[in-house]
């Protein structure tokens, strides 16, 4: 997504001044008439804001897959990209690296798939991005929250409502019905779960006995930081 945040405010001021120094790229559409933006939303949105009504532009034939690791890799490493957005990005690139690599002789996991010389393609992403596996597993889980949950903890709620990292991967294991009654406690009672909670909710959510009265009991508790602590000098 663009987001009008300080970094696109400088790329505005940026194309003002200069204009658009490195060409977007893009790709003919299917239906062979226009084109499909792969890298460069953020300089065509500034184009647009600036009043420009062309932008340079690289056309390449590109699948869908070549595409999508182009598109993932351009935006992947920006410093303002958002915790879900990097799920998406992570997940996007896996399936496509899946699908490039995919022979009858290899066998596949969910979010990994056996490429060349042996490796999986978590492996290899887990090499290009700096994060081990398992984190880069944690965030793909956050695509599994519903809306409201991911904006809270991606920080864009207008209410100022967020929720931490290792919760929300938590959260991501309910199921949607679950996951809007968490999100219903929290604006109602302005109650944010703890990881402890959230891990208590994702086991009982497991075994099949969670629920709303037990979502608001686990929600409504006092947390051990909450409690008040007295103590006495001998």
């Amino acid at each position: 997504k663009v987001r009008e945040d300080e970094q696109m405010m400088k790329l505005i001021e940026s194309i003002a001044e200069n204009g658009i120094l490195l060409p977007t790229l893009v790709r003919p559409s299917k239906d062979g008439n226009s084109y499909e933006m792969v890298s460069g939303h953020r300089r065509m949105k500034g184009a647009e804001l600036n009043g420009l009504d062309k932008v340079p532009a690289i056309v390449r034939d590109l699948t869908d897959d070549q595409a999508t690791i182009i598109m993932v890799d351009s935006n992947i490493q920006r410093e303002t990209i958002l915790p879900s957005e990097r799920g998406f990005a992570y997940k996007m690139k896996l399936g496509a690296m899946k699908h490039q690599g995919k022979r009858t002789d290899l066998t596949s996991m969910q979010v990994a798939q056996k490429l060349k010389k042996g490796k999986w393609s978590v492996d290899i992403l887990s090499k290009e991005v700096g994060q081990t596996k398992d984190q880069i597993r944690r965030y793909i889980r956050l695509t599994e929250l519903i809306e409201p949950l991911r904006d809270m903890v991606d920080g864009l709620r207008e209410d100022k409502k967020k929720i931490a990292f290792n919760p929300a991967v938590e959260l991501s294991y309910l199921s949607k019905e679950n996951q809007e009654l968490v999100v219903k406690y929290i604006e109602e009672f302005d109650l944010t779960p703890s990881h402890a909670q959230t891990i208590r909710m994702k086991e009982l959510s497991k075994e099949n006995r969670l629920d709303e009265n037990v979502i608001y009991s686990i929600m409504t508790e006092v947390k051990a930081n909450q409690k008040e602590k007295i103590s006495f000098k001998m």
